[in-house]
């Protein structure tokens, strides 16, 4: 066990806008800027609808600070020409620390489902038909 902090932030955009996109190609220092303002050791996003696990290297040669830009996809309406949900699973034990940049693991996690059971259930909701379109052609 070390006596590292490690702060996990979960957004949907980013820490500063909701609607914010976190795309994987983000300039590394401003990827940085927005965790460190944040104090963010490991971001969890979302919004753009496409995963990735992006380790961030420390800026100053005597510091050791990583940290990991995470989006995690989408369970629905894809992005990344792979129709199935997804999830992330994040493992983080008592020896993760924000000195090792391998000591935080992430898993990408794909799963089949039934996606025109799920458009026919946004078709019998309040939500626009065109979100059971963007899932069955995904």
């Amino acid at each position: 066990m070390n006596n590292d902090k490690l702060n996990v932030l979960f957004v949907h955009g980013s820490p500063r806008k909701v609607n914010e996109y976190l795309f994987e190609d983000r300039d590394e220092k401003s990827m940085l800027r927005i965790m460190e303002q944040a104090d963010a050791d490991a971001m969890c996003f979302g919004h753009t609808h496409q995963p990735y696990h992006r380790i961030l290297p420390p800026q100053i040669t005597e510091d050791t600070h990583y940290r990991h830009a995470i989006n995690i996809g989408s369970v629905g309406k894809t992005k990344d020409k792979d129709p199935r949900g997804g999830y992330v699973l994040l493992l983080i034990n008592e020896n993760s620390s924000i000195k090792d940049k391998d000591s935080v693991k992430v898993e990408f996690i794909r799963f089949d489902y039934d996606i025109e059971k799920a458009a026919k259930a946004v078709e019998d909701s309040p939500l626009p038909n065109e979100y059971a379109d963007m899932l069955r052609n995904a």
